[in-house]
């Protein structure tokens, strides 16, 4: 698994600091070098398209870093929360 976790952290995607729920739109605001809202509003567009528009931004919370490299899953499947 740890091979899996530095495959992700080498996206070189992180959890925003603009964050309301997870920062995963944050996250990939500052990626593209655009602003959050855009982001925010792009997802909100998705969101009404039929979808699993929520599994996928948990998947993305779950998977993506956070501004201290910190990933969720591994830190829920090493038993650290």
């Amino acid at each position: 698994m740890d091979k899996f976790f530095s495959i992700v952290r080498g996206f070189g995607l992180k959890r925003g600091p603009q964050r309301w729920l997870g920062g995963v739109c944050g996250g990939i605001a500052a990626k593209l070098k655009v602003d959050v809202a855009y982001v925010r509003v792009a997802y909100l567009l998705f969101c009404l398209l039929p979808g699993p528009a929520f599994v996928v931004y948990v998947a993305a919370w779950l998977l993506l870093p956070d501004q201290n490299n910190k990933i969720q899953l591994e830190a829920l499947l090493s038993g650290r929360s």
